[in-house]
């Protein structure tokens, strides 16, 4: 298996940090790694990048890591923080002259295909839409010299996707696992796993939730993500068990 980048284009939960109109300490915090846009990563592998979801703060991140290609996107769900940046696609369809293959479940992709019907109704006909190629998941493949493997998790009462990608795997927005997931999860390199707040969320781990989970699957390193204003980057990595620590928008990783 090749080595791959991971770019950890947002770490935050739905609201972003800061909060619109908080004034807690976090969100009025100094610390850059306090800021967090909504969660998303870029994979590269072989000069390729993949992006796991299109973020509400898709064209930020984008400008703010100097991004010029997106080779593919997989979506994990079609909420409305991992979505509502897909319109931002049609920038690198004219950069690249070419369509995006996007990739996810039948369920996702059938209700981005309902709520975006101005895109994938055009067929990408006009340059001011993307123009994307869908592709269903149904099991693992290769793609740019990685290993692909969607993982069935739990989001609440929805099952939704996460990635594993060769030796690293991508789990966010998570409230369980069914035990053939947990297994196909055991002895990673990487684990990045959500953890949106300290105490349990009907759709998401809580920290000590995604804690125990880590501890039961032992990666060599764990990573947090999907963070909530309740987190303050410094204090909590403090206090998190060794090989465990938090994400924080611009993190770079390579497995």
């Amino acid at each position: 298996m090749g080595v791959i980048k991971i770019l950890f284009l947002g770490s935050g939960t739905s609201t972003g940090v800061p909060v619109i109109g908080c004034r807690c300490r976090i969100c009025c915090s100094n610390n850059p790694k306090n800021k967090r846009t909504r969660a998303s990563i870029l994979v590269t592998g072989e000069k390729k990048n993949i992006l796991i979801d299109t973020s509400t703060d898709l064209r930020f991140q984008a400008l703010t890591y100097d991004i010029n290609r997106i080779d593919a996107v997989f979506f994990t769900h079609a909420h409305a923080d991992h979505i509502h940046g897909i319109d931002e696609l049609r920038s690198f369809n004219l950069l690249q002259g070419g369509p995006i293959p996007c990739y996810g479940s039948r369920e996702t992709m059938e209700a981005i295909s309902s709520k975006f019907g101005y895109v994938f109704n055009s067929g990408g006909k006009n340059d001011w839409t993307p123009n994307l190629l869908v592709n269903m998941i149904d099991g693992v493949f290769d793609l740019y010299g990685i290993r692909v493997m969607p993982v069935t998790i739990f989001h609440g009462e929805s099952m939704i996707l996460g990635y594993r990608m060769n030796n690293a795997a991508y789990i966010t927005d998570c409230s369980g696992m069914p035990d053939d997931s947990m297994d196909s999860l055991k002895d990673m390199a990487l684990l990045i796993l959500d953890a949106t707040r300290y105490q349990p969320h009907a759709k998401h781990y809580g920290l000590t939730q995604a804690i125990d989970v880590i501890q039961e699957l032992k990666p060599e390193r764990a990573v947090l993500t999907h963070l909530s204003h309740v987190f303050d980057h410094d204090q909590v990595n403090r206090d998190l068990p060794p090989g465990i620590e938090l994400a924080y928008d611009g993190m770079e990783i390579i497995v």
